[in-house]
């Protein structure tokens, strides 16, 4: 049996206490779909839902039945969404739904729930509780399979909503985890043994808040239990002094952290203000350049967060992306009042997007080399920090640009990692004419070019989504603004995604003119990244399909020899689609194989759907033309649900519907109409994880329905295997045949370019 699918965080220390609450919250699981956990920030609500969840997953074995969570428990953390526009994509992400359709996310997240029977559970969502509760409604209306798990500090005020307040720890639980927890921190000892009394008195006057007691369990590695106790007895009258109207145990809790703040010298209190401004996991680095200043030099900021980890106010993980930290929220938001206070909150917000603009272009510039695993990764983790960057350029008078920067750059994120609705989202936001009310007049500066950089990764994103309308759009504003202020790169550019908007809808004499244009300029300007190598390989695929193999396999050649030497995956992974491609049209099946077997490894590493749906789209007619037509039916199945995720399938081109077609009609003929229907079903069942894995496999163990051949009109293998070794034309010979192609039509001038285009 398959590990069922899900996301929930292992527990890092044992769960103490809270028998009776448990029982009755594992008990509500079973008997309604939407339970929404409430309690004050520190009382555990978040451990004590995951917990809950973690117990309700169907134990490894024969499956349930009743097939109840089948589908996984999934964990959305949505504490650090602000903006309602996002709610949508942080479930998408929360789930891994990635789609490049173009569709609203809305409508992502109804078809990809719709047959599913899982848990969700959504953690953090009072600052959008009315969005939350409308997405909520909508999902478990449309979604029969559906359970929601809600945990915050208000309900949600949803029929048939079960309300489960969570009070804090009873005197007995309280004591148990503040042993628990000082044992971990005193090397096992347990203070219980000696000092009972003051613990229990502590416990209670703490109220038994967890994050409290947690917080105090910290202080013991400099003060023993009897002096925890003197401190809050001296500071608790003064610390619980509030609004009227608050309770007395958002009182206490601000008692408990306010405490604890007391504790801290001078540099730890600064730097935890400091630290509030960002919006999820951040690493050493982004604290040493955001946080540093003449009251808290860079060389003494990891022994001050040393300090703030030890004392349980900054939580250090280990990601796919490295070390990383984070802050509770309620932590957080103490830390942002702090900053308030001091009046810094501005310049820390400022210092912290210039510190995430600084990455993405570092980025930028290194996904063209060996690092792309792990900028993808980094990217991932610092997403809700990016957010929060673009989100601060776009809400400031005058800096709309600098998110129209942000948004653009992060192109290779946005295309390359299957983050494609992000993208959409900001670029939409950052090139709307509302964005920046208070901009100035476009002028050839810096924000022109900025602008001009937006329009392109739009027309870019649009085109991978199938909406040639934007795209077009965004394109032709692109390279006219780019003529009109002299900026050949961005006009390089704009014609490039106009000579790729041509090959996906099948137009490839234009898709071969503008190409060859934009590659022509890119030399001219000395441009030389992944998107120019994406340029040669889109321009290769156009060759294949108008004919020209020789040519294509040499560009293709080229492009993995430079990515060889860079060490860049991305490209590669698109040469070797193409390149595969020209080897099936040869009927070089086993070449061909191989290459789409490193094609679909590397597009699965960085979740591009889109190159890998078509390098499992020509997977099936590798497999068809090998002579195994019902293991192409269930590629076909597979590829097809994956379509549903991209946009259009095989982008509407009739030029690359043809091959696809081809394989469908064999396959039909070879197993009969239902027995293929039946096969397709069985890859449409397939997750992408599972889709990838029987690609790679190949047709190993299946037997082979009709015997390997072809048809005069089929492509497929022939049985001289020389012909899957051999090369028709040495590699140089092969580059200097692209090169004399590439003369013949001149790059021309920016202006000429643009004319080009137009025809």
């Amino acid at each position: 049996m398959r590990p069922v699918p899900g996301n929930l965080p292992a527990e890092l220390n044992r769960f103490v206490g809270r028998a009776d609450e448990l029982a009755e919250l594992t008990r509500l699981l079973t008997g309604f779909r939407l339970i929404t956990l409430v309690g004050v920030g520190g009382v555990g609500k978040t451990r004590l839902a995951v917990h809950a969840a973690a117990r309700a997953l169907p134990a490894p074995g024969p499956e349930d039945p009743e097939k109840r969570y089948c589908d996984g428990v999934w964990l959305a953390e949505l504490s650090s969404v602000r903006d309602p526009g996002l709610l949508d994509h942080a479930l998408a992400d929360a789930l891994r739904v990635t789609d490049h359709s173009g569709r609203p996310p809305r409508e992502v997240l109804r078809t990809h729930l719709a047959d599913r029977r899982l848990l969700l559970v959504l953690d953090g969502f009072e600052q959008l509780v009315d969005p939350c509760a409308e997405l909520v409604r909508d999902l478990l209306r449309r979604c029969p399979g559906l359970q929601v798990l809600a945990v915050g500090r208000r309900p949600l005020r949803l029929e048939g909503e079960r309300v489960f307040p969570l009070a804090p720890m009873d005197d007995t639980d309280a004591a148990r985890l503040f042993a628990e927890r000082a044992a971990d921190v005193l090397a096992g000892s347990c203070p219980l043994d000696e000092h009972g009394d003051t613990v229990r008195e502590l416990c209670r006057r703490l109220d038994g808040i967890p994050l409290a007691l947690e917080l105090a369990a910290a202080r013991l590695r400099a003060l023993s239990p009897d002096q925890i106790l003197r401190r809050i007895d001296d500071r608790f009258h003064l610390l619980t002094e509030g609004s009227r109207g608050e309770l007395p145990r958002h009182r206490t809790l601000r008692t408990a952290i306010g405490w604890s703040h007391e504790l801290c010298a001078p540099a730890e209190r600064l730097l935890w203000a400091r630290l509030s401004v960002f919006a999820g996991p951040f690493d050493l680095e982004a604290v040493e350049y955001v946080c540093a200043g003449p009251d808290l030099p860079a060389g003494s900021v990891l022994d001050v967060l040393g300090e703030l980890i030890a004392q349980s106010v900054v939580v250090r993980e280990d990601t796919a992306a490295g070390v990383r930290y984070r802050m509770l929220d309620t932590v957080r938001a103490y830390g942002a009042e702090w900053l308030d206070a001091l009046a810094d909150t501005d310049r820390m917000r400022r210092r912290h997007r210039d510190w995430y603009m600084g990455l993405a272009a570092w980025w930028e510039l290194e996904w063209f080399g060996p690092r792309q695993a792990e900028i993808a990764a980094g990217a991932d983790s610092a997403l809700p920090n990016l957010r929060a960057a673009i989100e601060l350029c776009l809400e400031t008078d005058g800096e709309t640009y600098l998110g129209q920067c942000l948004a653009g750059t992060l192109w290779f994120y946005w295309a390359g990692c299957g983050r494609l609705t992000e993208g959409r989202h900001w670029l939409d936001r950052a090139l709307a004419p509302a964005a920046g009310p208070g901009e100035p007049p476009h002028d050839g500066s810096r924000r022109d070019g900025s602008r001009l950089k937006a329009l392109w990764v739009l027309g870019y994103v649009a085109i991978l989504q199938g909406d040639n309308a934007t795209a077009t759009g965004a394109l032709y504003e692109c390279r006219e603004e780019a003529t009109r202020t002299s900026n050949a790169l961005a006009h390089a550019y704009a014609v490039h995604r106009l000579g790729c908007l041509a090959l996906l809808t099948g137009d490839m004499p234009s898709a071969e003119r503008l190409l060859r244009s934009a590659l022509g300029s890119y030399r001219e300007l000395g441009e030389i990244n992944s998107n120019v190598l994406m340029g040669r390989a889109e321009l290769a695929l156009s060759l294949v399909f108008l004919g020209d193999l020789d040519a294509a396999v040499a560009l293709c050649a080229d492009v993995r020899e430079i990515c060889e030497d860079s060490g860049e995956r991305w490209a590669r992974s698109y040469a070797l689609y193409v390149h595969a491609f020209a080897a099936w049209t040869r009927g070089r099946l086993t070449e061909a194989r191989a290459l789409l077997a490193e094609a679909v490894t590397i597009h699965h590493t960085f979740n591009d759907l889109v190159g890998l749906v078509l390098a499992m789209e020509l997977m099936a007619l590798v497999t068809a033309g090998e002579g195994y037509p019902a293991e192409a039916a269930v590629l076909q199945g597979a590829a097809g649900r994956l379509w549903r995720s991209v946009g259009v399938p095989l982008f509407g081109s009739p030029t690359f519907g043809a091959p696809h077609e081809q394989c469908e009609r064999r396959a039909r003929e070879a197993l009969g109409p239902r027995a293929y229907g039946a096969r397709v079903a069985e890859g449409r069942a397939l997750s992408q994880a599972a889709a990838v894995e029987r690609t790679l496999a190949g047709p190993r163990g299946a037997s082979a329905s009709v015997p390997p051949g072809r048809s005069p009109d089929d492509h497929g293998p022939t049985r001289d295997t020389d012909r899957d070794t051999d090369r028709d034309t040495d590699r140089e010979a092969e580059r200097e045949t692209v090169r004399d192609r590439e003369t013949r039509e001149p790059a021309g001038s920016p202006g000429q370019i643009g004319g080009e285009a137009a025809g």
